[in-house]
């Protein structure tokens, strides 16, 4: 904890009111410079407003097909273990493996996509650049995240619904309530501690989402698709702009404590 969380935390809040590159000479001290500076990049904002928009894409996706997951397996159906086994294949890829074969899938001239959506239209040739257009380089983004992280969701909700008391469902049976009354009063009130921790860690993970973008886009068509993480990769360890990266890291760092705050709140008051 010392060595890879506390003390590059603080060195880099340190190294934010410096101002480090690799073109001058020393580090001169230029106190809150670096942070007027982020405040007033355009492109860092929007890279945040790039990153929220993946995010609310891809984890209300997660969220439902797991959830939709979880009450189907919930049950004791045949062959219950086998399709778990299936569904939770994909967390085993790495984000930088699975980002490069969803490329190649994709690919506008000989990724199997094409070729599937081209014989079901009749078409002898389809080429479709799904990566060099915005909304379908965001789609595709999404996509490939919803298909990694799915199965995430689908064990933490599943494990939540078998883990409700059952006493409870057996009463409502018995003052003769319906499966849609069941889900709304019980199912949803009792689970809702365990949804805002799914949100959360979904949403802090994909938040913090690189592997899969560099593979896929690198940010484009041009820098469109660019997210935080992304863009402060590229200040750092493009530009060399160390104390100015670090400013930007520590405003980012503010921002998730205080989400994660107000969710962990959230999950107490529960």
């Amino acid at each position: 904890m010392l060595g890879v969380t506390i003390f590059p935390t603080f060195y880099a809040l340190i190294l934010s009111f410096f101002r480090w590159e690799y073109i001058l000479p020393g580090r001169p001290f230029v106190g809150l410079s670096n942070y007027i500076g982020i405040f007033r990049d355009t492109r860092y904002w929007a890279a945040i407003g790039h990153t929220l928009l993946i995010v609310a894409g891809a984890v209300s996706l997660e969220f439902t097909l797991g959830f939709l997951l979880a009450n189907t397996l919930v049950e004791e159906i045949r062959g219950k273990r086998y399709f778990i086994t299936a569904l939770v294949l994909p967390v085993m890829v790495l984000p930088i493996v699975c980002g490069y074969t969803w490329r190649l899938l994709l690919d506008a001239q000989y990724g199997p996509i094409n070729q599937i959506i081209g014989f079901l239209m009749g078409k002898p040739y389809f080429h479709f650049p799904w990566l060099s257009f915005t909304r379908t380089a965001y789609l595709s983004i999404i996509i490939t995240d919803v298909w990694e992280w799915t199965p995430f969701t689908f064990l933490v909700l599943l494990a939540g619904l078998t883990s409700l008391p059952v006493d409870v469902y057996e009463a409502s049976v018995i003052d003769g309530t319906s499966s849609w009354q069941q889900f709304r009063y019980l199912t949803l009130p009792l689970l809702k501690p365990i949804i805002i921790v799914v949100l959360l860690f979904r949403g802090l993970e994909c938040f913090k989402m690189f592997d899969i973008l560099f593979a896929l886009t690198r940010g484009g068509p041009g820098k469109t698709t660019e997210t935080i993480c992304l863009y402060i990769y590229r200040i750092g360890f493009q530009y060399f702009r160390m104390g100015y990266t670090a400013a930007g890291a520590v405003i980012l760092l503010l921002i998730v404590f205080g989400v994660v705050a107000l969710a962990l709140v959230r999950v107490v008051e529960k």
